[in-house]
């Protein structure tokens, strides 16, 4: 692929943060930085004030992850619910390897909890000290394990949903392959925003997201290579761990995708879409002019995010209120 000079322009909102973020030089990922970047900004304590002072309640569970070992799940609700209702199931970001299961939960409140329903969060073990399949492998086992004990939850089986973020959305189609290829839980949607799904590096939106915007072709590079070490971009990667190399997505549920039109992943998230549709199946896709990855998290106030927030609550909305089938 010839290189590529030009990209779609940011959406003017949007600049004044990218130059403030450019201003302060560039961000060199290292192993020596990740154990900071996998904290979270708050205490617990905190978080768990902040979400009752919304009206909502944490609780942790320990469950078995990928070969037994532990791994826990937070699972969130409002406080005093009752009887069963959906189950959210949801997988963090941060390039495989930072990122925290309980960062950015405020995140949720207007087009998620709003729906009442049981969010479950899952905290993957994270590369390069566990590289594939152990995350994928985590989510997958943590997805079996909500399945399992949805009335103990309060979660209606037939009602479960999987959504992630950057990473986490890219972990998310790769877990609701594994689920249809091992017949295991049955999905009602998945919500990927943003996903990482192409180890290959050989869009035109990477090439274009090179040193500029947020998570550019060098920190996804660094993900990918943690995650997949020398097998990245050759024929030994699986489709769970990069699901853009899956060529059947039939069976997969009703889907809602997006991503910025200035972002590294732009092309990858298109092009599954694409392979959705080809499928047969019920998706939706966005691609929001001018935007870079992760803004709706960042700037959340800016009037794309809050376009880009409302098509997802619209789409929730609709979901939430009809049958899987």
């Amino acid at each position: 692929m010839s290189e590529v000079t030009t990209r779609p322009p940011f959406d003017p909102e949007l600049v004044p943060f990218l130059d403030a973020l450019a201003a302060r030089g560039p961000v060199t990922i290292t192993p020596e930085v990740l154990p900071h970047m996998r904290q979270l900004d708050v205490t617990e304590a905190e978080l768990d004030a902040r979400l009752h002072a919304r009206g909502y309640e944490r609780r942790r569970i320990t469950v078995p992850g990928h070969g037994g070992d532990p791994i826990d799940l937070a699972v969130i609700q409002r406080i005093g619910r009752t009887g069963a209702t959906t189950g959210v199931y949801t997988i963090h970001g941060g390039g495989m390897v930072f990122g925290h299961h309980l960062g950015n939960l405020d995140s949720y409140d207007d087009w998620l909890l709003v729906h009442d329903v049981v969010l479950v969060s899952v905290d993957y073990r994270l590369a390069p000290e566990y590289p594939d399949p152990f995350p994928v492998e985590d989510c997958y086992a943590g997805l079996v394990w909500v399945s399992e004990h949805a009335e103990e939850l309060g979660i209606d089986p037939d009602r479960i949903v999987i959504a992630g973020q950057s990473a986490g959305g890219g972990l998310a189609a790769g877990t609701a392959l594994l689920a249809r290829d091992r017949r295991g839980p049955s999905l009602l949607a998945q919500i990927l925003v943003s996903p990482m799904l192409d180890d290959r590096d050989e869009t035109v939106s990477t090439v274009q997201i090179d040193g500029v915007g947020v998570a550019d072709r060098q920190l996804t590079r660094f993900g990918w290579d943690a995650y997949l070490g020398s097998r990245r971009a050759t024929d030994d990667v699986s489709v769970y761990a990069a699901p853009a190399r899956a060529t059947d997505l039939a069976g997969l549920p009703r889907t809602y995708v997006d991503c910025g039109s200035a972002e590294v992943f732009r092309d990858e998230t298109v092009a599954f879409a694409s392979g959705l549709w080809a499928a047969g199946v019920d998706a939706e896709l966005h691609v929001w002019p001018g935007a870079f990855h992760g803004f709706t998290s960042m700037l959340p106030d800016a009037t794309i995010s809050r376009t880009a927030t409302a098509a997802l609550a619209g789409w929730t909305s609709r979901t939430l209120g009809v049958d899987n089938g």
